[in-house]
């Protein structure tokens, strides 16, 4: 565990804080009910989210990531948690009364939702959306209107006063986006869970809400767990990354180290995937052969052998071993980090030039 200080603001005060977990998620398990049984969807998920850090989950659609940050905030509907521990800031959350799980989202856990237009109540303006979440936050009700235009100021809406009786239709995306920020912001909670933040907007105002939420979440030195298939994202935002396939942990360890150097043979294909400035435009982007299989499929061994260019016979049959080196990295897989290097020595940086 590293050691430093970091620097928390709640409203004028700050807090200087030793640098500890604050989220804990260990051997997690997720199961949905379905009329043929239970069917896992996550397992064997262990991840830490240190105070003021952004802890970064990547993997493509259908990986577990998000069933992994609604399990989080218990928010799994149909599913249940049926292994492992979830703790936040020393205290389990797994098999925590609901009311109490209700007190702790949105005052000290905050949620960015994948797709704002479906997050926002179509019923209600903005003003009352907002004053929701501060009042159950504990904002005395005279302050609430002042807080709220602070809000919507923080995050880059025009007009605040006028934007409070609007309606979330009558907003862009990249305006409902920034909405859900501020309000998953509204309380100044300890940690935010981001759920592909940017997946339904264009480029430029991708680029406008990373910086946003990068900006926001360092003048509040809260902590972040996002959410997100994107490489380059990963790149930009976060200190630690973990990356998921077909339901489970596969490699995990610092951003800078893991897209410098990466041990498992998916993390090389989903950074190779990445353009750079330096990809020659005549030649056909590299891809990952497949999909990424079923909840229902029953894949023995290593989940990802059907689609490895470096797959052995015994990755059909053998499930790997989960490998740490001694300054913490983890990799599921029977190659070692030297080895996959060895074998496929091609990587296309993130973000631009060559590694």
């Amino acid at each position: 565990m590293r050691a430093r200080t970091v620097s928390r603001s709640h409203g004028e005060e700050s807090v200087e804080a030793e640098e500890r977990p604050l989220l804990e998620v260990a051997g997690l398990e997720v199961v949905f009910r379905t009329l043929a049984g239970d069917l896992t969807v996550v397992q064997e998920i262990d991840l830490v989210v240190l105070e003021a850090e952004t802890v970064a989950v990547v993997g493509e659609s259908g990986s577990g990531k998000s069933v992994t940050a609604l399990a989080i905030m218990n928010l799994l509907g149909n599913g249940r948690i049926s292994e492992g521990s979830i703790r936040f800031g020393g205290r389990e959350l797994v098999g925590l009364k609901p009311s109490a799980y209700r007190r702790l989202r949105g005052r000290d856990i905050g949620m960015i939702f994948q797709d704002p237009l479906s997050a926002l109540d179509p019923l209600f303006t903005i003003g009352r959306q907002l004053r929701e979440a501060l009042v159950w936050g504990g904002t005395p009700r005279e302050q609430v209107r002042a807080r709220s235009i602070e809000l919507l100021q923080q995050v880059g809406i025009a007009d605040p006063e006028r934007r409070l009786r609007a309606y979330p239709h009558e907003l862009s995306g990249g305006q409902r986006q920034r909405l859900v920020i501020a309000i998953a912001l509204a309380c100044n909670p300890r940690l935010i869970v981001a759920d592909e933040p940017t997946t339904a907007l264009d480029a430029t105002v991708e680029a406008q809400i990373l910086d946003l939420i990068r900006s926001l979440k360092k003048r509040s030195g809260t902590a972040m767990l996002l959410i997100t298939h994107d490489m380059s994202v990963v790149a930009q935002m976060a200190d630690r990354v973990v990356v998921m396939y077909a339901g489970m942990l596969v490699e995990s360890g610092p951003t800078a180290e893991v897209l410098a150097e990466p041990h498992h043979p998916y993390t090389r294909a989903l950074i190779a995937a990445v353009p750079s400035v330096s990809t020659d435009r005549n030649q056909p982007m590299p891809t990952i052969e497949g999909n990424v299989p079923s909840v229902r499929a029953q894949v023995s061994g290593c989940r990802f052998h059907p689609r490895c260019p470096l797959a052995m016979e015994r990755c059909a049959s053998e499930a790997p071993p989960v490998r740490v080196t001694p300054d913490g990295r983890t990799s599921r897989c029977w190659l070692s980090s030297d080895e996959v290097a060895a074998r496929e020595p091609g990587l296309v940086a993130v973000a631009g030039g060559e590694r």
